[in-house]
């Protein structure tokens, strides 16, 4: 635990020290997007990755984080901190009420049941035009009102403290999730990925399990969508649309499965390669469509696998034997 204390103060202190050495605010922005885009991702890696629960509908949790602190913030007297915590709940509620009826299914069953219920919660948000704006989505502004840290006020209306509240929550967010996955919770997680029957069969009820990790996910992953929906002052239905959720799944699959990292390496990976190809290709689409098809192809078990997994390692051994003889290995 304090080793995991020690190496998230270390990343506060980098990421928050950006706009001093690197006052770019493109780089700010790229910063923002993909540790939001990370979160999702990782979000729903504890559901794809670590309890072997494909969900298509990952975008429901998204965007009732986003609607959340949207209204709350646009419609009531809420402080930020207080928004936040009514995302956990909504979140958490959602999920509870979704994954309730989810987690009675498997595999593909499973999979199209989730697109259902996000499909549901886009139907219910863009019918009602009073409190959601509709398709229209939450317009006029999120307010940011100032957060009262007791000896002073924080203003978060400014984009470098916005930045530095982002990388707060986000990176916190990213720790509790490590955490979770570390523990004895989320060994009993990859023993359900491995074999449900077997775990059944020790006196685990897998069921009980999978329908808490899907809250875990269901929660974090509205987190991401609410400090989305600050970021960009706003609450859109495309945030729901089944579209969304596939983005994640894109960002595990580069980044890779199994691993912590994996989906945070795949969301940098996935904006790097929007970014660019938005600006240099009129058909940027199909250009990344046949990148991701090729990522899938070429690399299945993902970046992260590719680099520090056996394949790299196999690779630069023989490298090396072949190069400087029998004796030298750099694994």
């Amino acid at each position: 635990m304090k080793k995991k204390a020690a190496w998230t103060l270390l990343v506060l202190i980098i990421l928050c020290s950006v706009p001093l050495f690197i006052p770019s605010g493109f780089v700010m922005d790229m910063v923002i997007q993909v540790l939001i885009l990370g979160l999702f991702a990782v979000s729903l890696n504890i559901l794809i990755g670590y309890t072997g629960m494909v969900s298509f509908g990952h975008s429901a949790f998204y965007g009732i984080g986003a609607y959340t602190l949207g209204i709350l913030l646009q419609k009531t007297s809420f402080t930020i901190p207080m928004a936040l915590g009514a995302v956990v709940v909504f979140s958490a509620v959602a999920a509870l009420i979704i994954g309730f009826f989810c987690t009675r299914l498997a595999a593909i069953y499973f999979a199209m049941l989730t697109l259902a219920f996000s499909q549901v919660v886009y139907a219910i948000v863009t019918k009602l035009d009073s409190l959601t704006g509709g398709y229209q989505g939450l317009i006029g502004g999120i307010p940011k009102p100032k957060v009262n840290l007791g000896f002073a006020t924080w203003d978060i209306s400014l984009f470098s403290n916005l930045y530095i509240f982002t990388v707060i929550v986000a990176v916190i967010s990213l720790l509790l999730i490590k955490i979770i996955i570390d523990s004895p919770f989320g060994c009993i997680l990859k023993a359900i990925r491995e074999n449900p029957q077997r775990t059944s069969y020790v006196g685990i009820n897998a069921r009980r399990y999978q329908l808490i990790a899907f809250v875990f996910s269901g929660v974090f992953g509205g987190i991401a969508g609410a400090l989305m929906a600050f970021y960009v002052s706003g609450a859109y239905p495309d945030f729901i649309f089944w579209t969304t959720s596939a983005e994640p799944i894109f960002m595990i699959l580069i980044g890779g499965l199994n691993t912590f990292l994996g989906p945070m390496i795949g969301a940098l990976v996935l904006f790097l390669l929007t970014t660019n190809l938005k600006a240099h290709a009129e058909l940027w689409g199909l250009v990344l469509g046949g990148i991701l098809i090729c990522f899938t192809i070429i690399l299945k078990k993902g970046l992260t696998e590719f680099f520090y997994g056996s394949n790299l390692s196999r690779w630069l051994g023989n490298f090396s034997r072949s190069t400087f003889g029998k004796g030298q290995d750099v694994r």
